[in-house]
């Protein structure tokens, strides 16, 4: 987050969040004076969509448990997120209901096991569609920014994947890489 309303995007922290921590978007909102909140929508099993199933090393149209959450700053929505996981990985977790889940999902997961080891993200710009335009409050000429996470546990075995949707003109994304040996 930045001046303003831009956030400046920085994905480290929400991947090793949630042990016994509060909302990270919550925290980093009010540091910076504003207030982030979240909506989870929707939870369930569906057919996961064919960037996602390549992504988690799935067959095409399999089912998957997905989350969808959308995520407000100071009460404007400017992300919206969906997440998904192999049902052998969160069937018959509280990741398939819309409660929020104490320490986090990443959390949950952790204690499943499964914690994050490498983290691909691929970002593009494209222009929403009609549902993304209103959902994010855009005009008919403002693009979004689409990036899809695929976290991978230490075996090199994907067990979660983000489609997250941003409004591009408010955003900047921060990437630190770390080199070398330690």
């Amino acid at each position: 987050m930045t001046d303003g309303d831009h956030r400046a995007r920085a994905s480290a922290p929400y991947l090793g969040a949630g042990q016994g921590q509060g909302d990270v978007w919550a925290e980093d909102a009010a540091a910076r004076g504003r207030r982030g909140t979240q909506t989870i929508v929707r939870a369930g099993k569906a057919a996961a969509p064919d960037e996602v199933a390549g992504a988690l090393g799935l067959p095409a149209g399999a089912v998957v448990v997905e989350r969808q959450r959308l995520i407000h700053l100071d009460g404007r929505t400017v992300q919206s997120t969906r997440t998904y996981w192999p049902v052998a990985v969160a069937g018959g977790t509280v990741l398939l209901g819309t409660r929020k889940i104490k320490g986090g999902a990443v959390a949950l997961l952790a204690g499943l096991g499964y914690t994050a080891h490498l983290v691909r993200e691929d970002v593009r710009a494209r222009m929403p569609d009609e549902d993304e335009r209103a959902v994010l409050g855009l005009g008919p000429r403002d693009p979004v920014l689409h990036l899809v996470r695929q976290t991978l546990d230490a075996g090199g075995v994907p067990f979660q994947v983000d489609v997250s949707v941003f409004a591009a003109p408010t955003q900047r994304l921060r990437y630190e890489l770390r080199v070398g040996g330690g």
